[in-house]
């Protein structure tokens, strides 16, 4: 399991679990000491991080290819490009701006369909 979360049950947290366990077949583990959420027993599609320049909270998730560039070209006080990650196409979200919670479900429900089977895809259509 790793060492703890560096994030206590805070808000983002708490908040981007509810978003997250609610699709299908996800769980949550610590990866390097972040919280992070994945499809079970496969790879993670987002987690929570601390900016590795500054400390402010921040959301990595896997996109598809060319969404990284489109949106850190197009708001990159928001958004920008990870470190380890970045390379994969991941982008980084700073949460300790104006949040739209509507737009960071739809940002996990995008990187969760990259990562889910197409049983849980499907059940999620329902």
């Amino acid at each position: 399991m790793g060492p703890p979360s560096r994030f206590p049950e805070d808000r983002y947290l708490v908040a981007l679990r509810k978003i997250c366990l609610a699709l299908p077949e996800v769980d949550e583990r610590i990866n390097h000491g972040m919280p992070t959420f994945g499809v079970t027993s496969r790879t993670a599609f987002v987690n929570l991080h601390e900016h590795p320049k500054d400390g402010r909270p921040t959301l990595w998730f896997k996109a598809a290819p060319g969404v990284q560039a489109e949106l850190v070209d197009q708001e990159p006080e928001r958004f920008f490009i990870p470190p380890y990650l970045g390379p994969s196409g991941w982008v980084g979200l700073r949460l300790d701006v104006e949040l739209d919670w509507s737009e960071v479900a739809e940002i996990v429900e995008a990187a969760w369909r990259l990562v889910a089977t197409k049983r849980a895809i499907k059940t999620f259509e329902g």
